[in-house]
């Protein structure tokens, strides 16, 4: 067996800012790549409970529909519903940017839609009034 060389090595400061860069490029995707399995997870913890049983999880593949397309309604509905929950978690915090898009859906006549995020806006973030003797966060 033949021993390791143990001897300290001197390494210029511009490799030690390379090597910095690499370390923290192998942990920050190493964090990214968890995070996704962890999604991929309840993704497929969702697909099952919205369709029932397992042997009714064929519908998602959508037969008869091109997989292109598929795909893209796929993407674009995962996009749609993580925003929706990350809001739907703490929307008391989104209050002004959910008066916002309700206000940009309205002027461009999409008046439906802004009240359906108005009547969202004020179910989770109602507007406090002074007369309620409440500041801040009801205290």
């Amino acid at each position: 067996m033949t021993e390791l060389d143990t001897t300290p090595v001197a390494v210029s400061a511009e490799e030690q800012q390379e090597f910095e860069v690499m370390r923290t490029d192998a942990v920050l995707a190493g964090r990214a790549m968890s995070s996704g399995e962890f999604l991929a997870g309840l993704i497929a913890h969702a697909e099952l409970e919205t369709v029932g049983r397992p042997d009714r999880l064929a519908v998602d593949l959508f037969p008869g529909v091109d997989p292109v397309v598929v795909q893209e309604i796929w993407d674009r509905a995962l996009a749609v519903g993580l925003h929706a929950g990350r809001r739907a978690g703490a929307a008391r915090f989104y209050r002004d940017e959910l008066d916002r898009v309700a206000g940009l859906l309205a002027e461009a006549g999409f008046v439906a839609m802004a009240g359906l995020v108005s009547r969202s806006r004020r179910l989770v973030a109602p507007e406090s009034h002074p007369a309620d003797g409440e500041e801040g966060r009801g205290h």
